[in-house]
């Protein structure tokens, strides 16, 4: 086959944010290019059902929640809230179509074609699609991830009673008791949401702590935090089984080291045991390929998979299933495609759970920093409390914490993480200064602006140096 038989130039299978950057991308730089997105809409699970509709409901979530418990009462505004939660949804909805709406004007602005349907490989530069064949020079796997389920448990939606994330987003009302399966990102953040609206939340973990990859002080302090917003927390716990009746479900539960079994009644139950990769179906192995263990595609550096001509980016490949990677990832491999040097950090790939206060982290954990550098000098670390930085205190936002980890010889950055209300945006300028070797001694030499509550990340790593001024 010669490069003139090719329909296109590149080929991405997927519309999420790996795909749709990646499309846009090797648009932008001259190639022939088409996306392939069996949703009626683009944006993949991210726009769709996964970070966009989400921040919807947390954002409003958390005004009702402090207009009914006193926040803005403690700030001299009284108001009794009345929830209206279709109007809720309806905000939420609206989001959506606009941001999806936003990827498909893209689209056509820089000529990238969308072909609706499913596409399986019919050998290693070809797809079937909706009984057509498509051809192309190079094609990118893109089509990111799944819910995990959990053996003998049925997630059904439409009943809304043991449902997944996308589920767990529908609700027409707010469960009297909702029982969270999986003690990660996502369970917390949809458990935070729906308590703040009025359910009594119990999040049940088979770790003995919440938030698995994340600085074990942060995973402390956070369920301490989100034990005092009301949610019960179960840890150490397996589920054993999630039986309905009528408009209730009973979890069984039990120690996960042994012990006797417990059952919770809960008329909502969602399953946020993790995500899988999204390559069944596919027909890798007419392209040639294979999947490791885990589902995944493995790759190089610059995204090429074993077989020429294909590549893979985003929740298909190892690494964490973040959208933000996936973006990146897609940008570079559309340069590396197009000749180009595209080049992704996995080093510095920040981490946000958007709970309130907000939980970040990017670079090493502590645990992980003392363990590399046990035999090298070791490291330094720097906390400081954001109780005491005067935006936070001002703003009633007293909870969590800044901490820089650091080499101890060379002072070089290793890991960044905090808990405060917009620690989201504030880990941006940890990763800035990682990506670019920065010492502990960079930031804490750096005039931030005052009163924010970046000031909290100058003072930790003024910790890291010596004492920080403000405690």
């Amino acid at each position: 086959m010669t490069d003139q038989t090719y329909d296109y130039d590149v080929l991405v299978i997927g519309s999420g944010p790996g795909g749709y950057v990646a499309a846009i991308r090797a648009g932008q730089l001259g190639l022939k290019t088409a996306c392939v997105e069996s949703r009626e809409t683009l944006g993949g699970t991210c726009l769709n059902v996964g970070c966009i509709p989400s921040k919807a409901m947390l954002h409003a979530s958390e005004y009702f929640d402090a207009a009914a418990n006193g926040t803005m009462a403690k700030m001299g505004v009284k108001v009794t809230p009345e929830l209206d939660l279709d109007t809720m949804h309806a905000q939420r909805l609206d989001a959506v179509k606009q941001l999806t709406s936003g990827i498909a004007f893209l689209f056509k602005k820089n000529k990238v074609d969308w072909l609706k349907g499913r596409a399986t490989f019919t050998g290693a530069h070809s797809v079937d699609i909706a009984g057509k064949t498509v051809t192309a020079r190079d094609i990118v796997v893109a089509t990111g991830s799944s819910v995990t389920p959990l053996p003998g448990v049925e997630v059904d939606n439409d009943k809304q009673i043991i449902v997944d994330s996308t589920g767990a987003l529908e609700l027409a009302s707010v469960p009297e008791h909702m029982v969270v399966i999986g003690g990660g990102v996502i369970g917390l953040e949809l458990g935070s949401v729906w308590r703040r609206l009025g359910a009594k939340v119990t999040c049940v973990e088979f770790l003995d702590e919440i938030l698995p990859g994340f600085d074990g002080d942060v995973r402390k302090e956070a369920r301490k935090i989100f034990k005092k917003q009301g949610i019960e927390f179960k840890l150490g716990t397996k589920v054993t089984k999630v039986t309905v009746k009528g408009n209730s479900a009973s979890v069984t539960v039990e120690p996960g080291k042994g012990g006797a079994a417990e059952t919770i009644a809960a008329d909502c139950v969602l399953v946020s045991i993790g995500r899988r990769p999204n390559t069944a179906g596919l027909a890798l192995d007419k392209a040639g390929l294979k999947t490791n263990e885990r589902g995944q595609i493995d790759i190089d550096h610059e995204f090429r998979t074993a077989v020429d001509g294909v590549w893979a980016i985003g929740d298909v490949v190892p690494g964490p299933m973040l959208a933000h990677k996936a973006e990146d990832e897609g940008l570079a491999v559309a340069e590396n495609i197009a000749g180009l040097t595209g080049i992704v950090n996995h080093d510095v790939i920040p981490l946000v759970v958007y709970t309130l206060p907000e939980i970040s982290g990017v670079g090493l954990t502590e645990e992980a920093a003392a363990e590399k550098m046990k035999d090298k000098g070791g490291i330094k670390v720097g906390k400081f409390p954001m109780l005491a930085n005067s935006r936070a205190k001002t703003n009633h936002e007293p909870e969590g914490f800044v901490k820089v980890i650091a080499e101890a010889d060379s002072d070089r950055v290793l890991g960044v993480w905090a808990i405060a209300s917009v620690a989201g945006t504030m880990i941006a300028e940890a990763a800035v200064a990682m990506e670019f070797g920065a010492t502990s001694e960079d930031i804490a030499y750096t005039c931030h602006a005052h009163p924010t509550h970046a000031e909290a990340m100058k003072e930790a790593a003024m910790g890291v140096q010596g004492k920080p001024i403000h405690i």
